[in-house]
């Protein structure tokens, strides 16, 4: 499941690559899921616009609502002037989020199987739960940038930090937006905490350490079937797709059962039954 050497990187640097972890036929599958639940998606029934910049508030309840649903959320650059979509609504969708893994059946196959458990004790999870899924589309021409940032200012779990599983289900270059990340920057502090605060979100700054610039930062090019596991404090960043290609890829954030789940936390669940939650 995991070499030495890979283990010893993901301590190290803060992150592993490990090509060719899932077979073509599970990513076409789950490829094929996603579009089937965009085509069934009705956004006169409710709908929001994704963004790292900014939430806005008629977009937040969307937002918080979907820890145990499964909603789609727009391209920021989806829409024209007029408000209306400027693409087919297959090419305008940002991400699906953020109970794939629970509720859909195509997915819960490919994220609560062994493999996964496996790996995610491998890299230091005693106990892991499945705690958010998102299926990312990052479109041709208006794939939205996801900003310098650590998976564990979204979700705050103590004293193990969440693990983030980010599959590659099309091959991910420079030109469509691929991964960046800091090796070994997962040392360094928590920068940023998302509260949540009833019906509200706020980003609360922590520490003044700068994000990485250019010189520190490593693109992972990286072929279809690859998963890359990263520490939940290991600073990454995509730019913008404006290529005619997309790059599809599906993440699954974990915690060990032994932490304690942040009451601050914008994820909340009404009840504990959800499968994988």
């Amino acid at each position: 499941m995991l070499t030495e050497t890979q283990r010893v990187e993901f301590e190290t640097r803060g992150y592993a690559v490990l090509p060719g972890f899932k077979p073509a036929a599970e990513i076409a599958a789950l490829r094929e899921r996603a579009l089937a639940l965009v085509d069934d998606f009705d956004p006169a029934k409710g709908a929001g616009i994704f963004s790292t910049t900014d939430l806005a508030p008629s977009a937040e309840r969307w937002f918080l609502e979907s820890g145990d649903k499964v909603r789609c959320f727009f391209e920021e650059e989806a829409f024209d002037a007029e408000g209306a979509l400027a693409v087919p609504k297959r090419l305008a969708i940002n991400k699906i989020g953020h109970a794939l893994h629970a509720l859909d059946p195509v997915f819960a196959r490919f994220s609560l199987g062994a493999d996964i458990a496996a790996l995610a004790q491998a890299l230091g999870l005693e106990r892991p739960r499945v705690r958010q899924s998102m299926f990312i589309f990052k479109q041709p021409a208006i794939g939205g940038e996801v900003r310098w940032h650590q998976d564990a200012t979204y979700l705050m779990a103590e004293p193990h930090p969440v693990l983030g599983l980010w599959f590659a289900l099309e091959d991910a270059r420079i030109d469509n937006g691929c991964l960046w990340v800091q090796p070994g920057g997962h040392r360094g502090p928590l920068r940023e905490r998302f509260v949540r605060e009833g019906d509200r979100v706020r980003l609360e700054r922590l520490d003044d350490t700068p994000w990485p610039g250019p010189g520190d930062a490593v693109s992972l090019e990286v072929d279809a079937g690859t998963v890359v596991a990263f520490h939940g404090l290991l600073p990454h960043y995509s730019a913008p797709n404006r290529s005619a290609v997309s790059r599809h890829a599906y993440t699954l954030h974990l915690a060990d059962g032994r932490s304690v789940w942040s009451p601050l936390n914008w994820l909340r669940r009404p009840h504990d039954g959800v499968p994988g939650g």
